[in-house]
C-alpha cells in the first residue's frame, strides 16, 4: 500500500471584509423598530386612558325595564314621618313591586336625596330606580339577590314626573359608544 500524503486544504485568505458594519447596521434598524413600538404601545395607553376617563366620566343612563320586574323597599332616614309609606304609595301607582315600607335601621348617613341600596344582580334594577329619583347616590352591598332599597334621604322632596323619567331612560340612546 502506498502512503498518501495528507493534503491539507488551503487555508483560505481573509477576504478584507469586516462583520461589524453589517452588524451596526442591524443594531441600529433593531433600536428604530424598537423605538416605533414603543411610541405605538404608549400611544395606544394613553388612547385607552383616555377611553376609560371618558367612559367613567360619563354617567350612564338607566337602563329601561318594566317596573313590575323591580322589586323595591322603600326607607325612611328621614325625620319626616309617613314619608316611605307615601313614597311607597306612589311607586305602586306606578308598577312597582313594593316589599318592606319602615324607617331605615341601618347606620349608614344618608345625605342629599337619598340613597339605592343593591347587590350584584340588582345593579340594573338600581340604574333604572335612579331614573326615579334624580341626585340620589349609589351604595352597592354584598346581598345575593336583585332587590333594591330605596333610602329617603334629607333632601328629598319628590319622586320624578313620568316624562323626566322617560327622558332619563331615553338618554341611553346617547351614550357612549364602548362603555
Amino acid at each position: 500500500m502506498t502512503e498518501r500524503t495528507a493534503v491539507r486544504p488551503s487555508v483560505r485568505p481573509r477576504s478584507g471584509r469586516r462583520p461589524l458594519p453589517p452588524l451596526i447596521f442591524l443594531l441600529v434598524l433593531a433600536v428604530a423598530a424598537g423605538a416605533v413600538w414603543w411610541t405605538v404601545v404608549r400611544q395606544d395607553r394613553a388612547r385607552q386612558a383616555d377611553e376609560a376617563a371618558a367612559c367613567a366620566s360619563a354617567e350612564q343612563a338607566p337602563p329601561a325595564l318594566d317596573p313590575g320586574t323591580v322589586s323595591v323597599r322603600v326607607y325612611n332616614a328621614t325625620d319626616q314621618p309617613g314619608l316611605a309609606q307615601t313614597v311607597s304609595e306612589e311607586l305602586k301607582v306606578r308598577g312597582f313591586t313594593v316589599g318592606e315600607v319602615a324607617n331605615d335601621n341601618s347606620e349608614r348617613v344618608v345625605e342629599g336625596v337619598g340613597e339605592v341600596r343593591f347587590g350584584s344582580r340588582g345593579r340594573d334594577q338600581a340604574r333604572f330606580m335612579e331614573a326615579y329619583l334624580p341626585g340620589v347616590n349609589e351604595h352597592q352591598d354584598t346581598r345575593a339577590t336583585a332587590e333594591v332599597d330605596l333610602v329617603l334621604g334629607p333632601e328629598f322632596t319628590a319622586l320624578a314626573t313620568p316624562e323626566e323619567v322617560t327622558a332619563a331612560v331615553e338618554e341611553g340612546v346617547d351614550a357612549p359608544i364602548g362603555c
